[in-house]
C-alpha cells in the first residue's frame, strides 16, 4: 500500500459502509492498479451510485464496473 492509499478510506469500505444495501453486498477487489466492483443490482441507477461512490477513493486506480443489473 503506498503512503496516499493510505490516508483515503478503501473502496470496500466505501461500499460497505453505505446506507444502500444493495451497495453493502457489492464486491470490491483492488490492487495497486485497478479497482473492480462486482455482483447484482436492481437497476442501472444503483450500478451508477455504486461507481461513483467508490470513485472518490480511487486515487491513480482504474476502475472496472463489473456489477450485473438484474430487476426484480
Amino acid at each position: 500500500m503506498t503512503a496516499c492509499a493510505s490516508l483515503s478510506i478503501e473502496p470496500a469500505e466505501v461500499l460497505t459502509s453505505s446506507p444502500l444495501p444493495q451497495l453493502r453486498r457489492l464486491m470490491v477487489t483492488a490492487t495497486d492498479h485497478e479497482v473492480v466492483i462486482s455482483g447484482r443490482v436492481t437497476s442501472y441507477y444503483m450500478k451508477q451510485l455504486a461507481q461513483e461512490a467508490v470513485r472518490s477513493s480511487l486515487g491513480a486506480r482504474r476502475l472496472r464496473n463489473n456489477v450485473e443489473v438484474r430487476p426484480h
